[in-house]
């Protein structure tokens, strides 16, 4: 089908991606970035530059399942095509899983209500799992580390585990899920939803429940942490190569995975 826009139509694109070699998704100055990627395959499929708009900025060396983003083009395009085509120019470490035409006030950013993360560890030394997930030296309490991750649930200031000296209006966010799941006896995931997320606050909520799953964090601890809303009080940032956006919600859309591609 083909669409044929009076002056231009915005289009909705689902990427995922391997952040290894990039420092983000944001456009860097002198720095390779997943948005400046997409935005050089886009410009030279249409012949025109194109600037675009991501759901949310990962840190360096993030990945991301789903990262929904828009564009505006004057140019006429065929759905069924455009993946299959964005796809050809993209890197391999980069995929288009989806595309629409969306209505010119839907925003990748602010029409989002939720955001999913997920942070993945395992027991071990495991080579194929290095680049995705972090290496554990030996287990944790996984009982001790979900009661304190339900805490997350029941507050909404998580200034705790903002960086020092993000600029952030508020560090206010609605967490309406944060728990840890076991895919094997050895590999363990954190998922946790909110409808915002602090700049490093996944990571830093991750070390600070490590300290917990160690015995070396408390319960009360823990929920003091939080509350007191220092990041000085609160355990390390973990490394970046375990964590995954994961989905990205929108009202009155249904979600999309992967989509065939020709």
């Amino acid at each position: 089908m083909d669409i044929v826009p009076t002056l231009t139509t915005r289009w909705h694109l689902d990427l995922c991606f391997d952040g290894t070699a990039y420092h983000g998704w944001q456009r860097q100055p002198n720095a390779r970035s997943v948005q400046q990627t997409v935005e050089e395959a886009l410009s030279t499929m249409l012949r025109h530059d194109v600037a675009v708009t991501g759901a949310g900025r990962t840190d360096t060396g993030v990945h991301a399942r789903q990262m929904p983003i828009h564009f505006d083009t004057p140019c006429a395009l065929e759905v069924s095509q455009l993946v299959y085509k964005l796809n050809r120019l993209l890197p391999h470490d980069i995929a288009a899983t989806f595309a629409s035409p969306v209505d010119n006030e839907w925003h990748a950013r602010f029409s989002a209500t939720s955001r999913t993360y997920h942070y993945y560890v395992h027991l071990g030394k495991q080579p194929f799992l290095r680049h995705q997930s972090l290496q554990l030296h030996r287990p944790l309490n996984m009982e001790a580390m979900n009661a304190a991750a339900a805490t997350l649930l029941t507050v909404s200031d998580f200034g705790a585990f903002c960086k020092s000296g993000s600029d952030v209006n508020n560090t206010l966010c609605h967490v309406s899920e944060a728990q840890w799941l076991a895919i094997d006896g050895q590999q363990w995931y954190f998922r946790i939803t909110a409808n915002r997320f602090l700049r490093n606050m996944v990571r830093a909520v991750v070390g600070t429940l490590v300290d917990v799953g160690r015995g070396k964090t408390t319960l009360q601890q823990f929920t003091d942490i939080v509350n007191g809303r220092q990041r000085t009080q609160a355990g390390d940032s973990m490394p970046a190569h375990a964590l995954f956006l994961e989905h990205v919600g929108y009202d009155n859309m249904t979600p999309h995975t992967q989509t065939s591609i020709p």
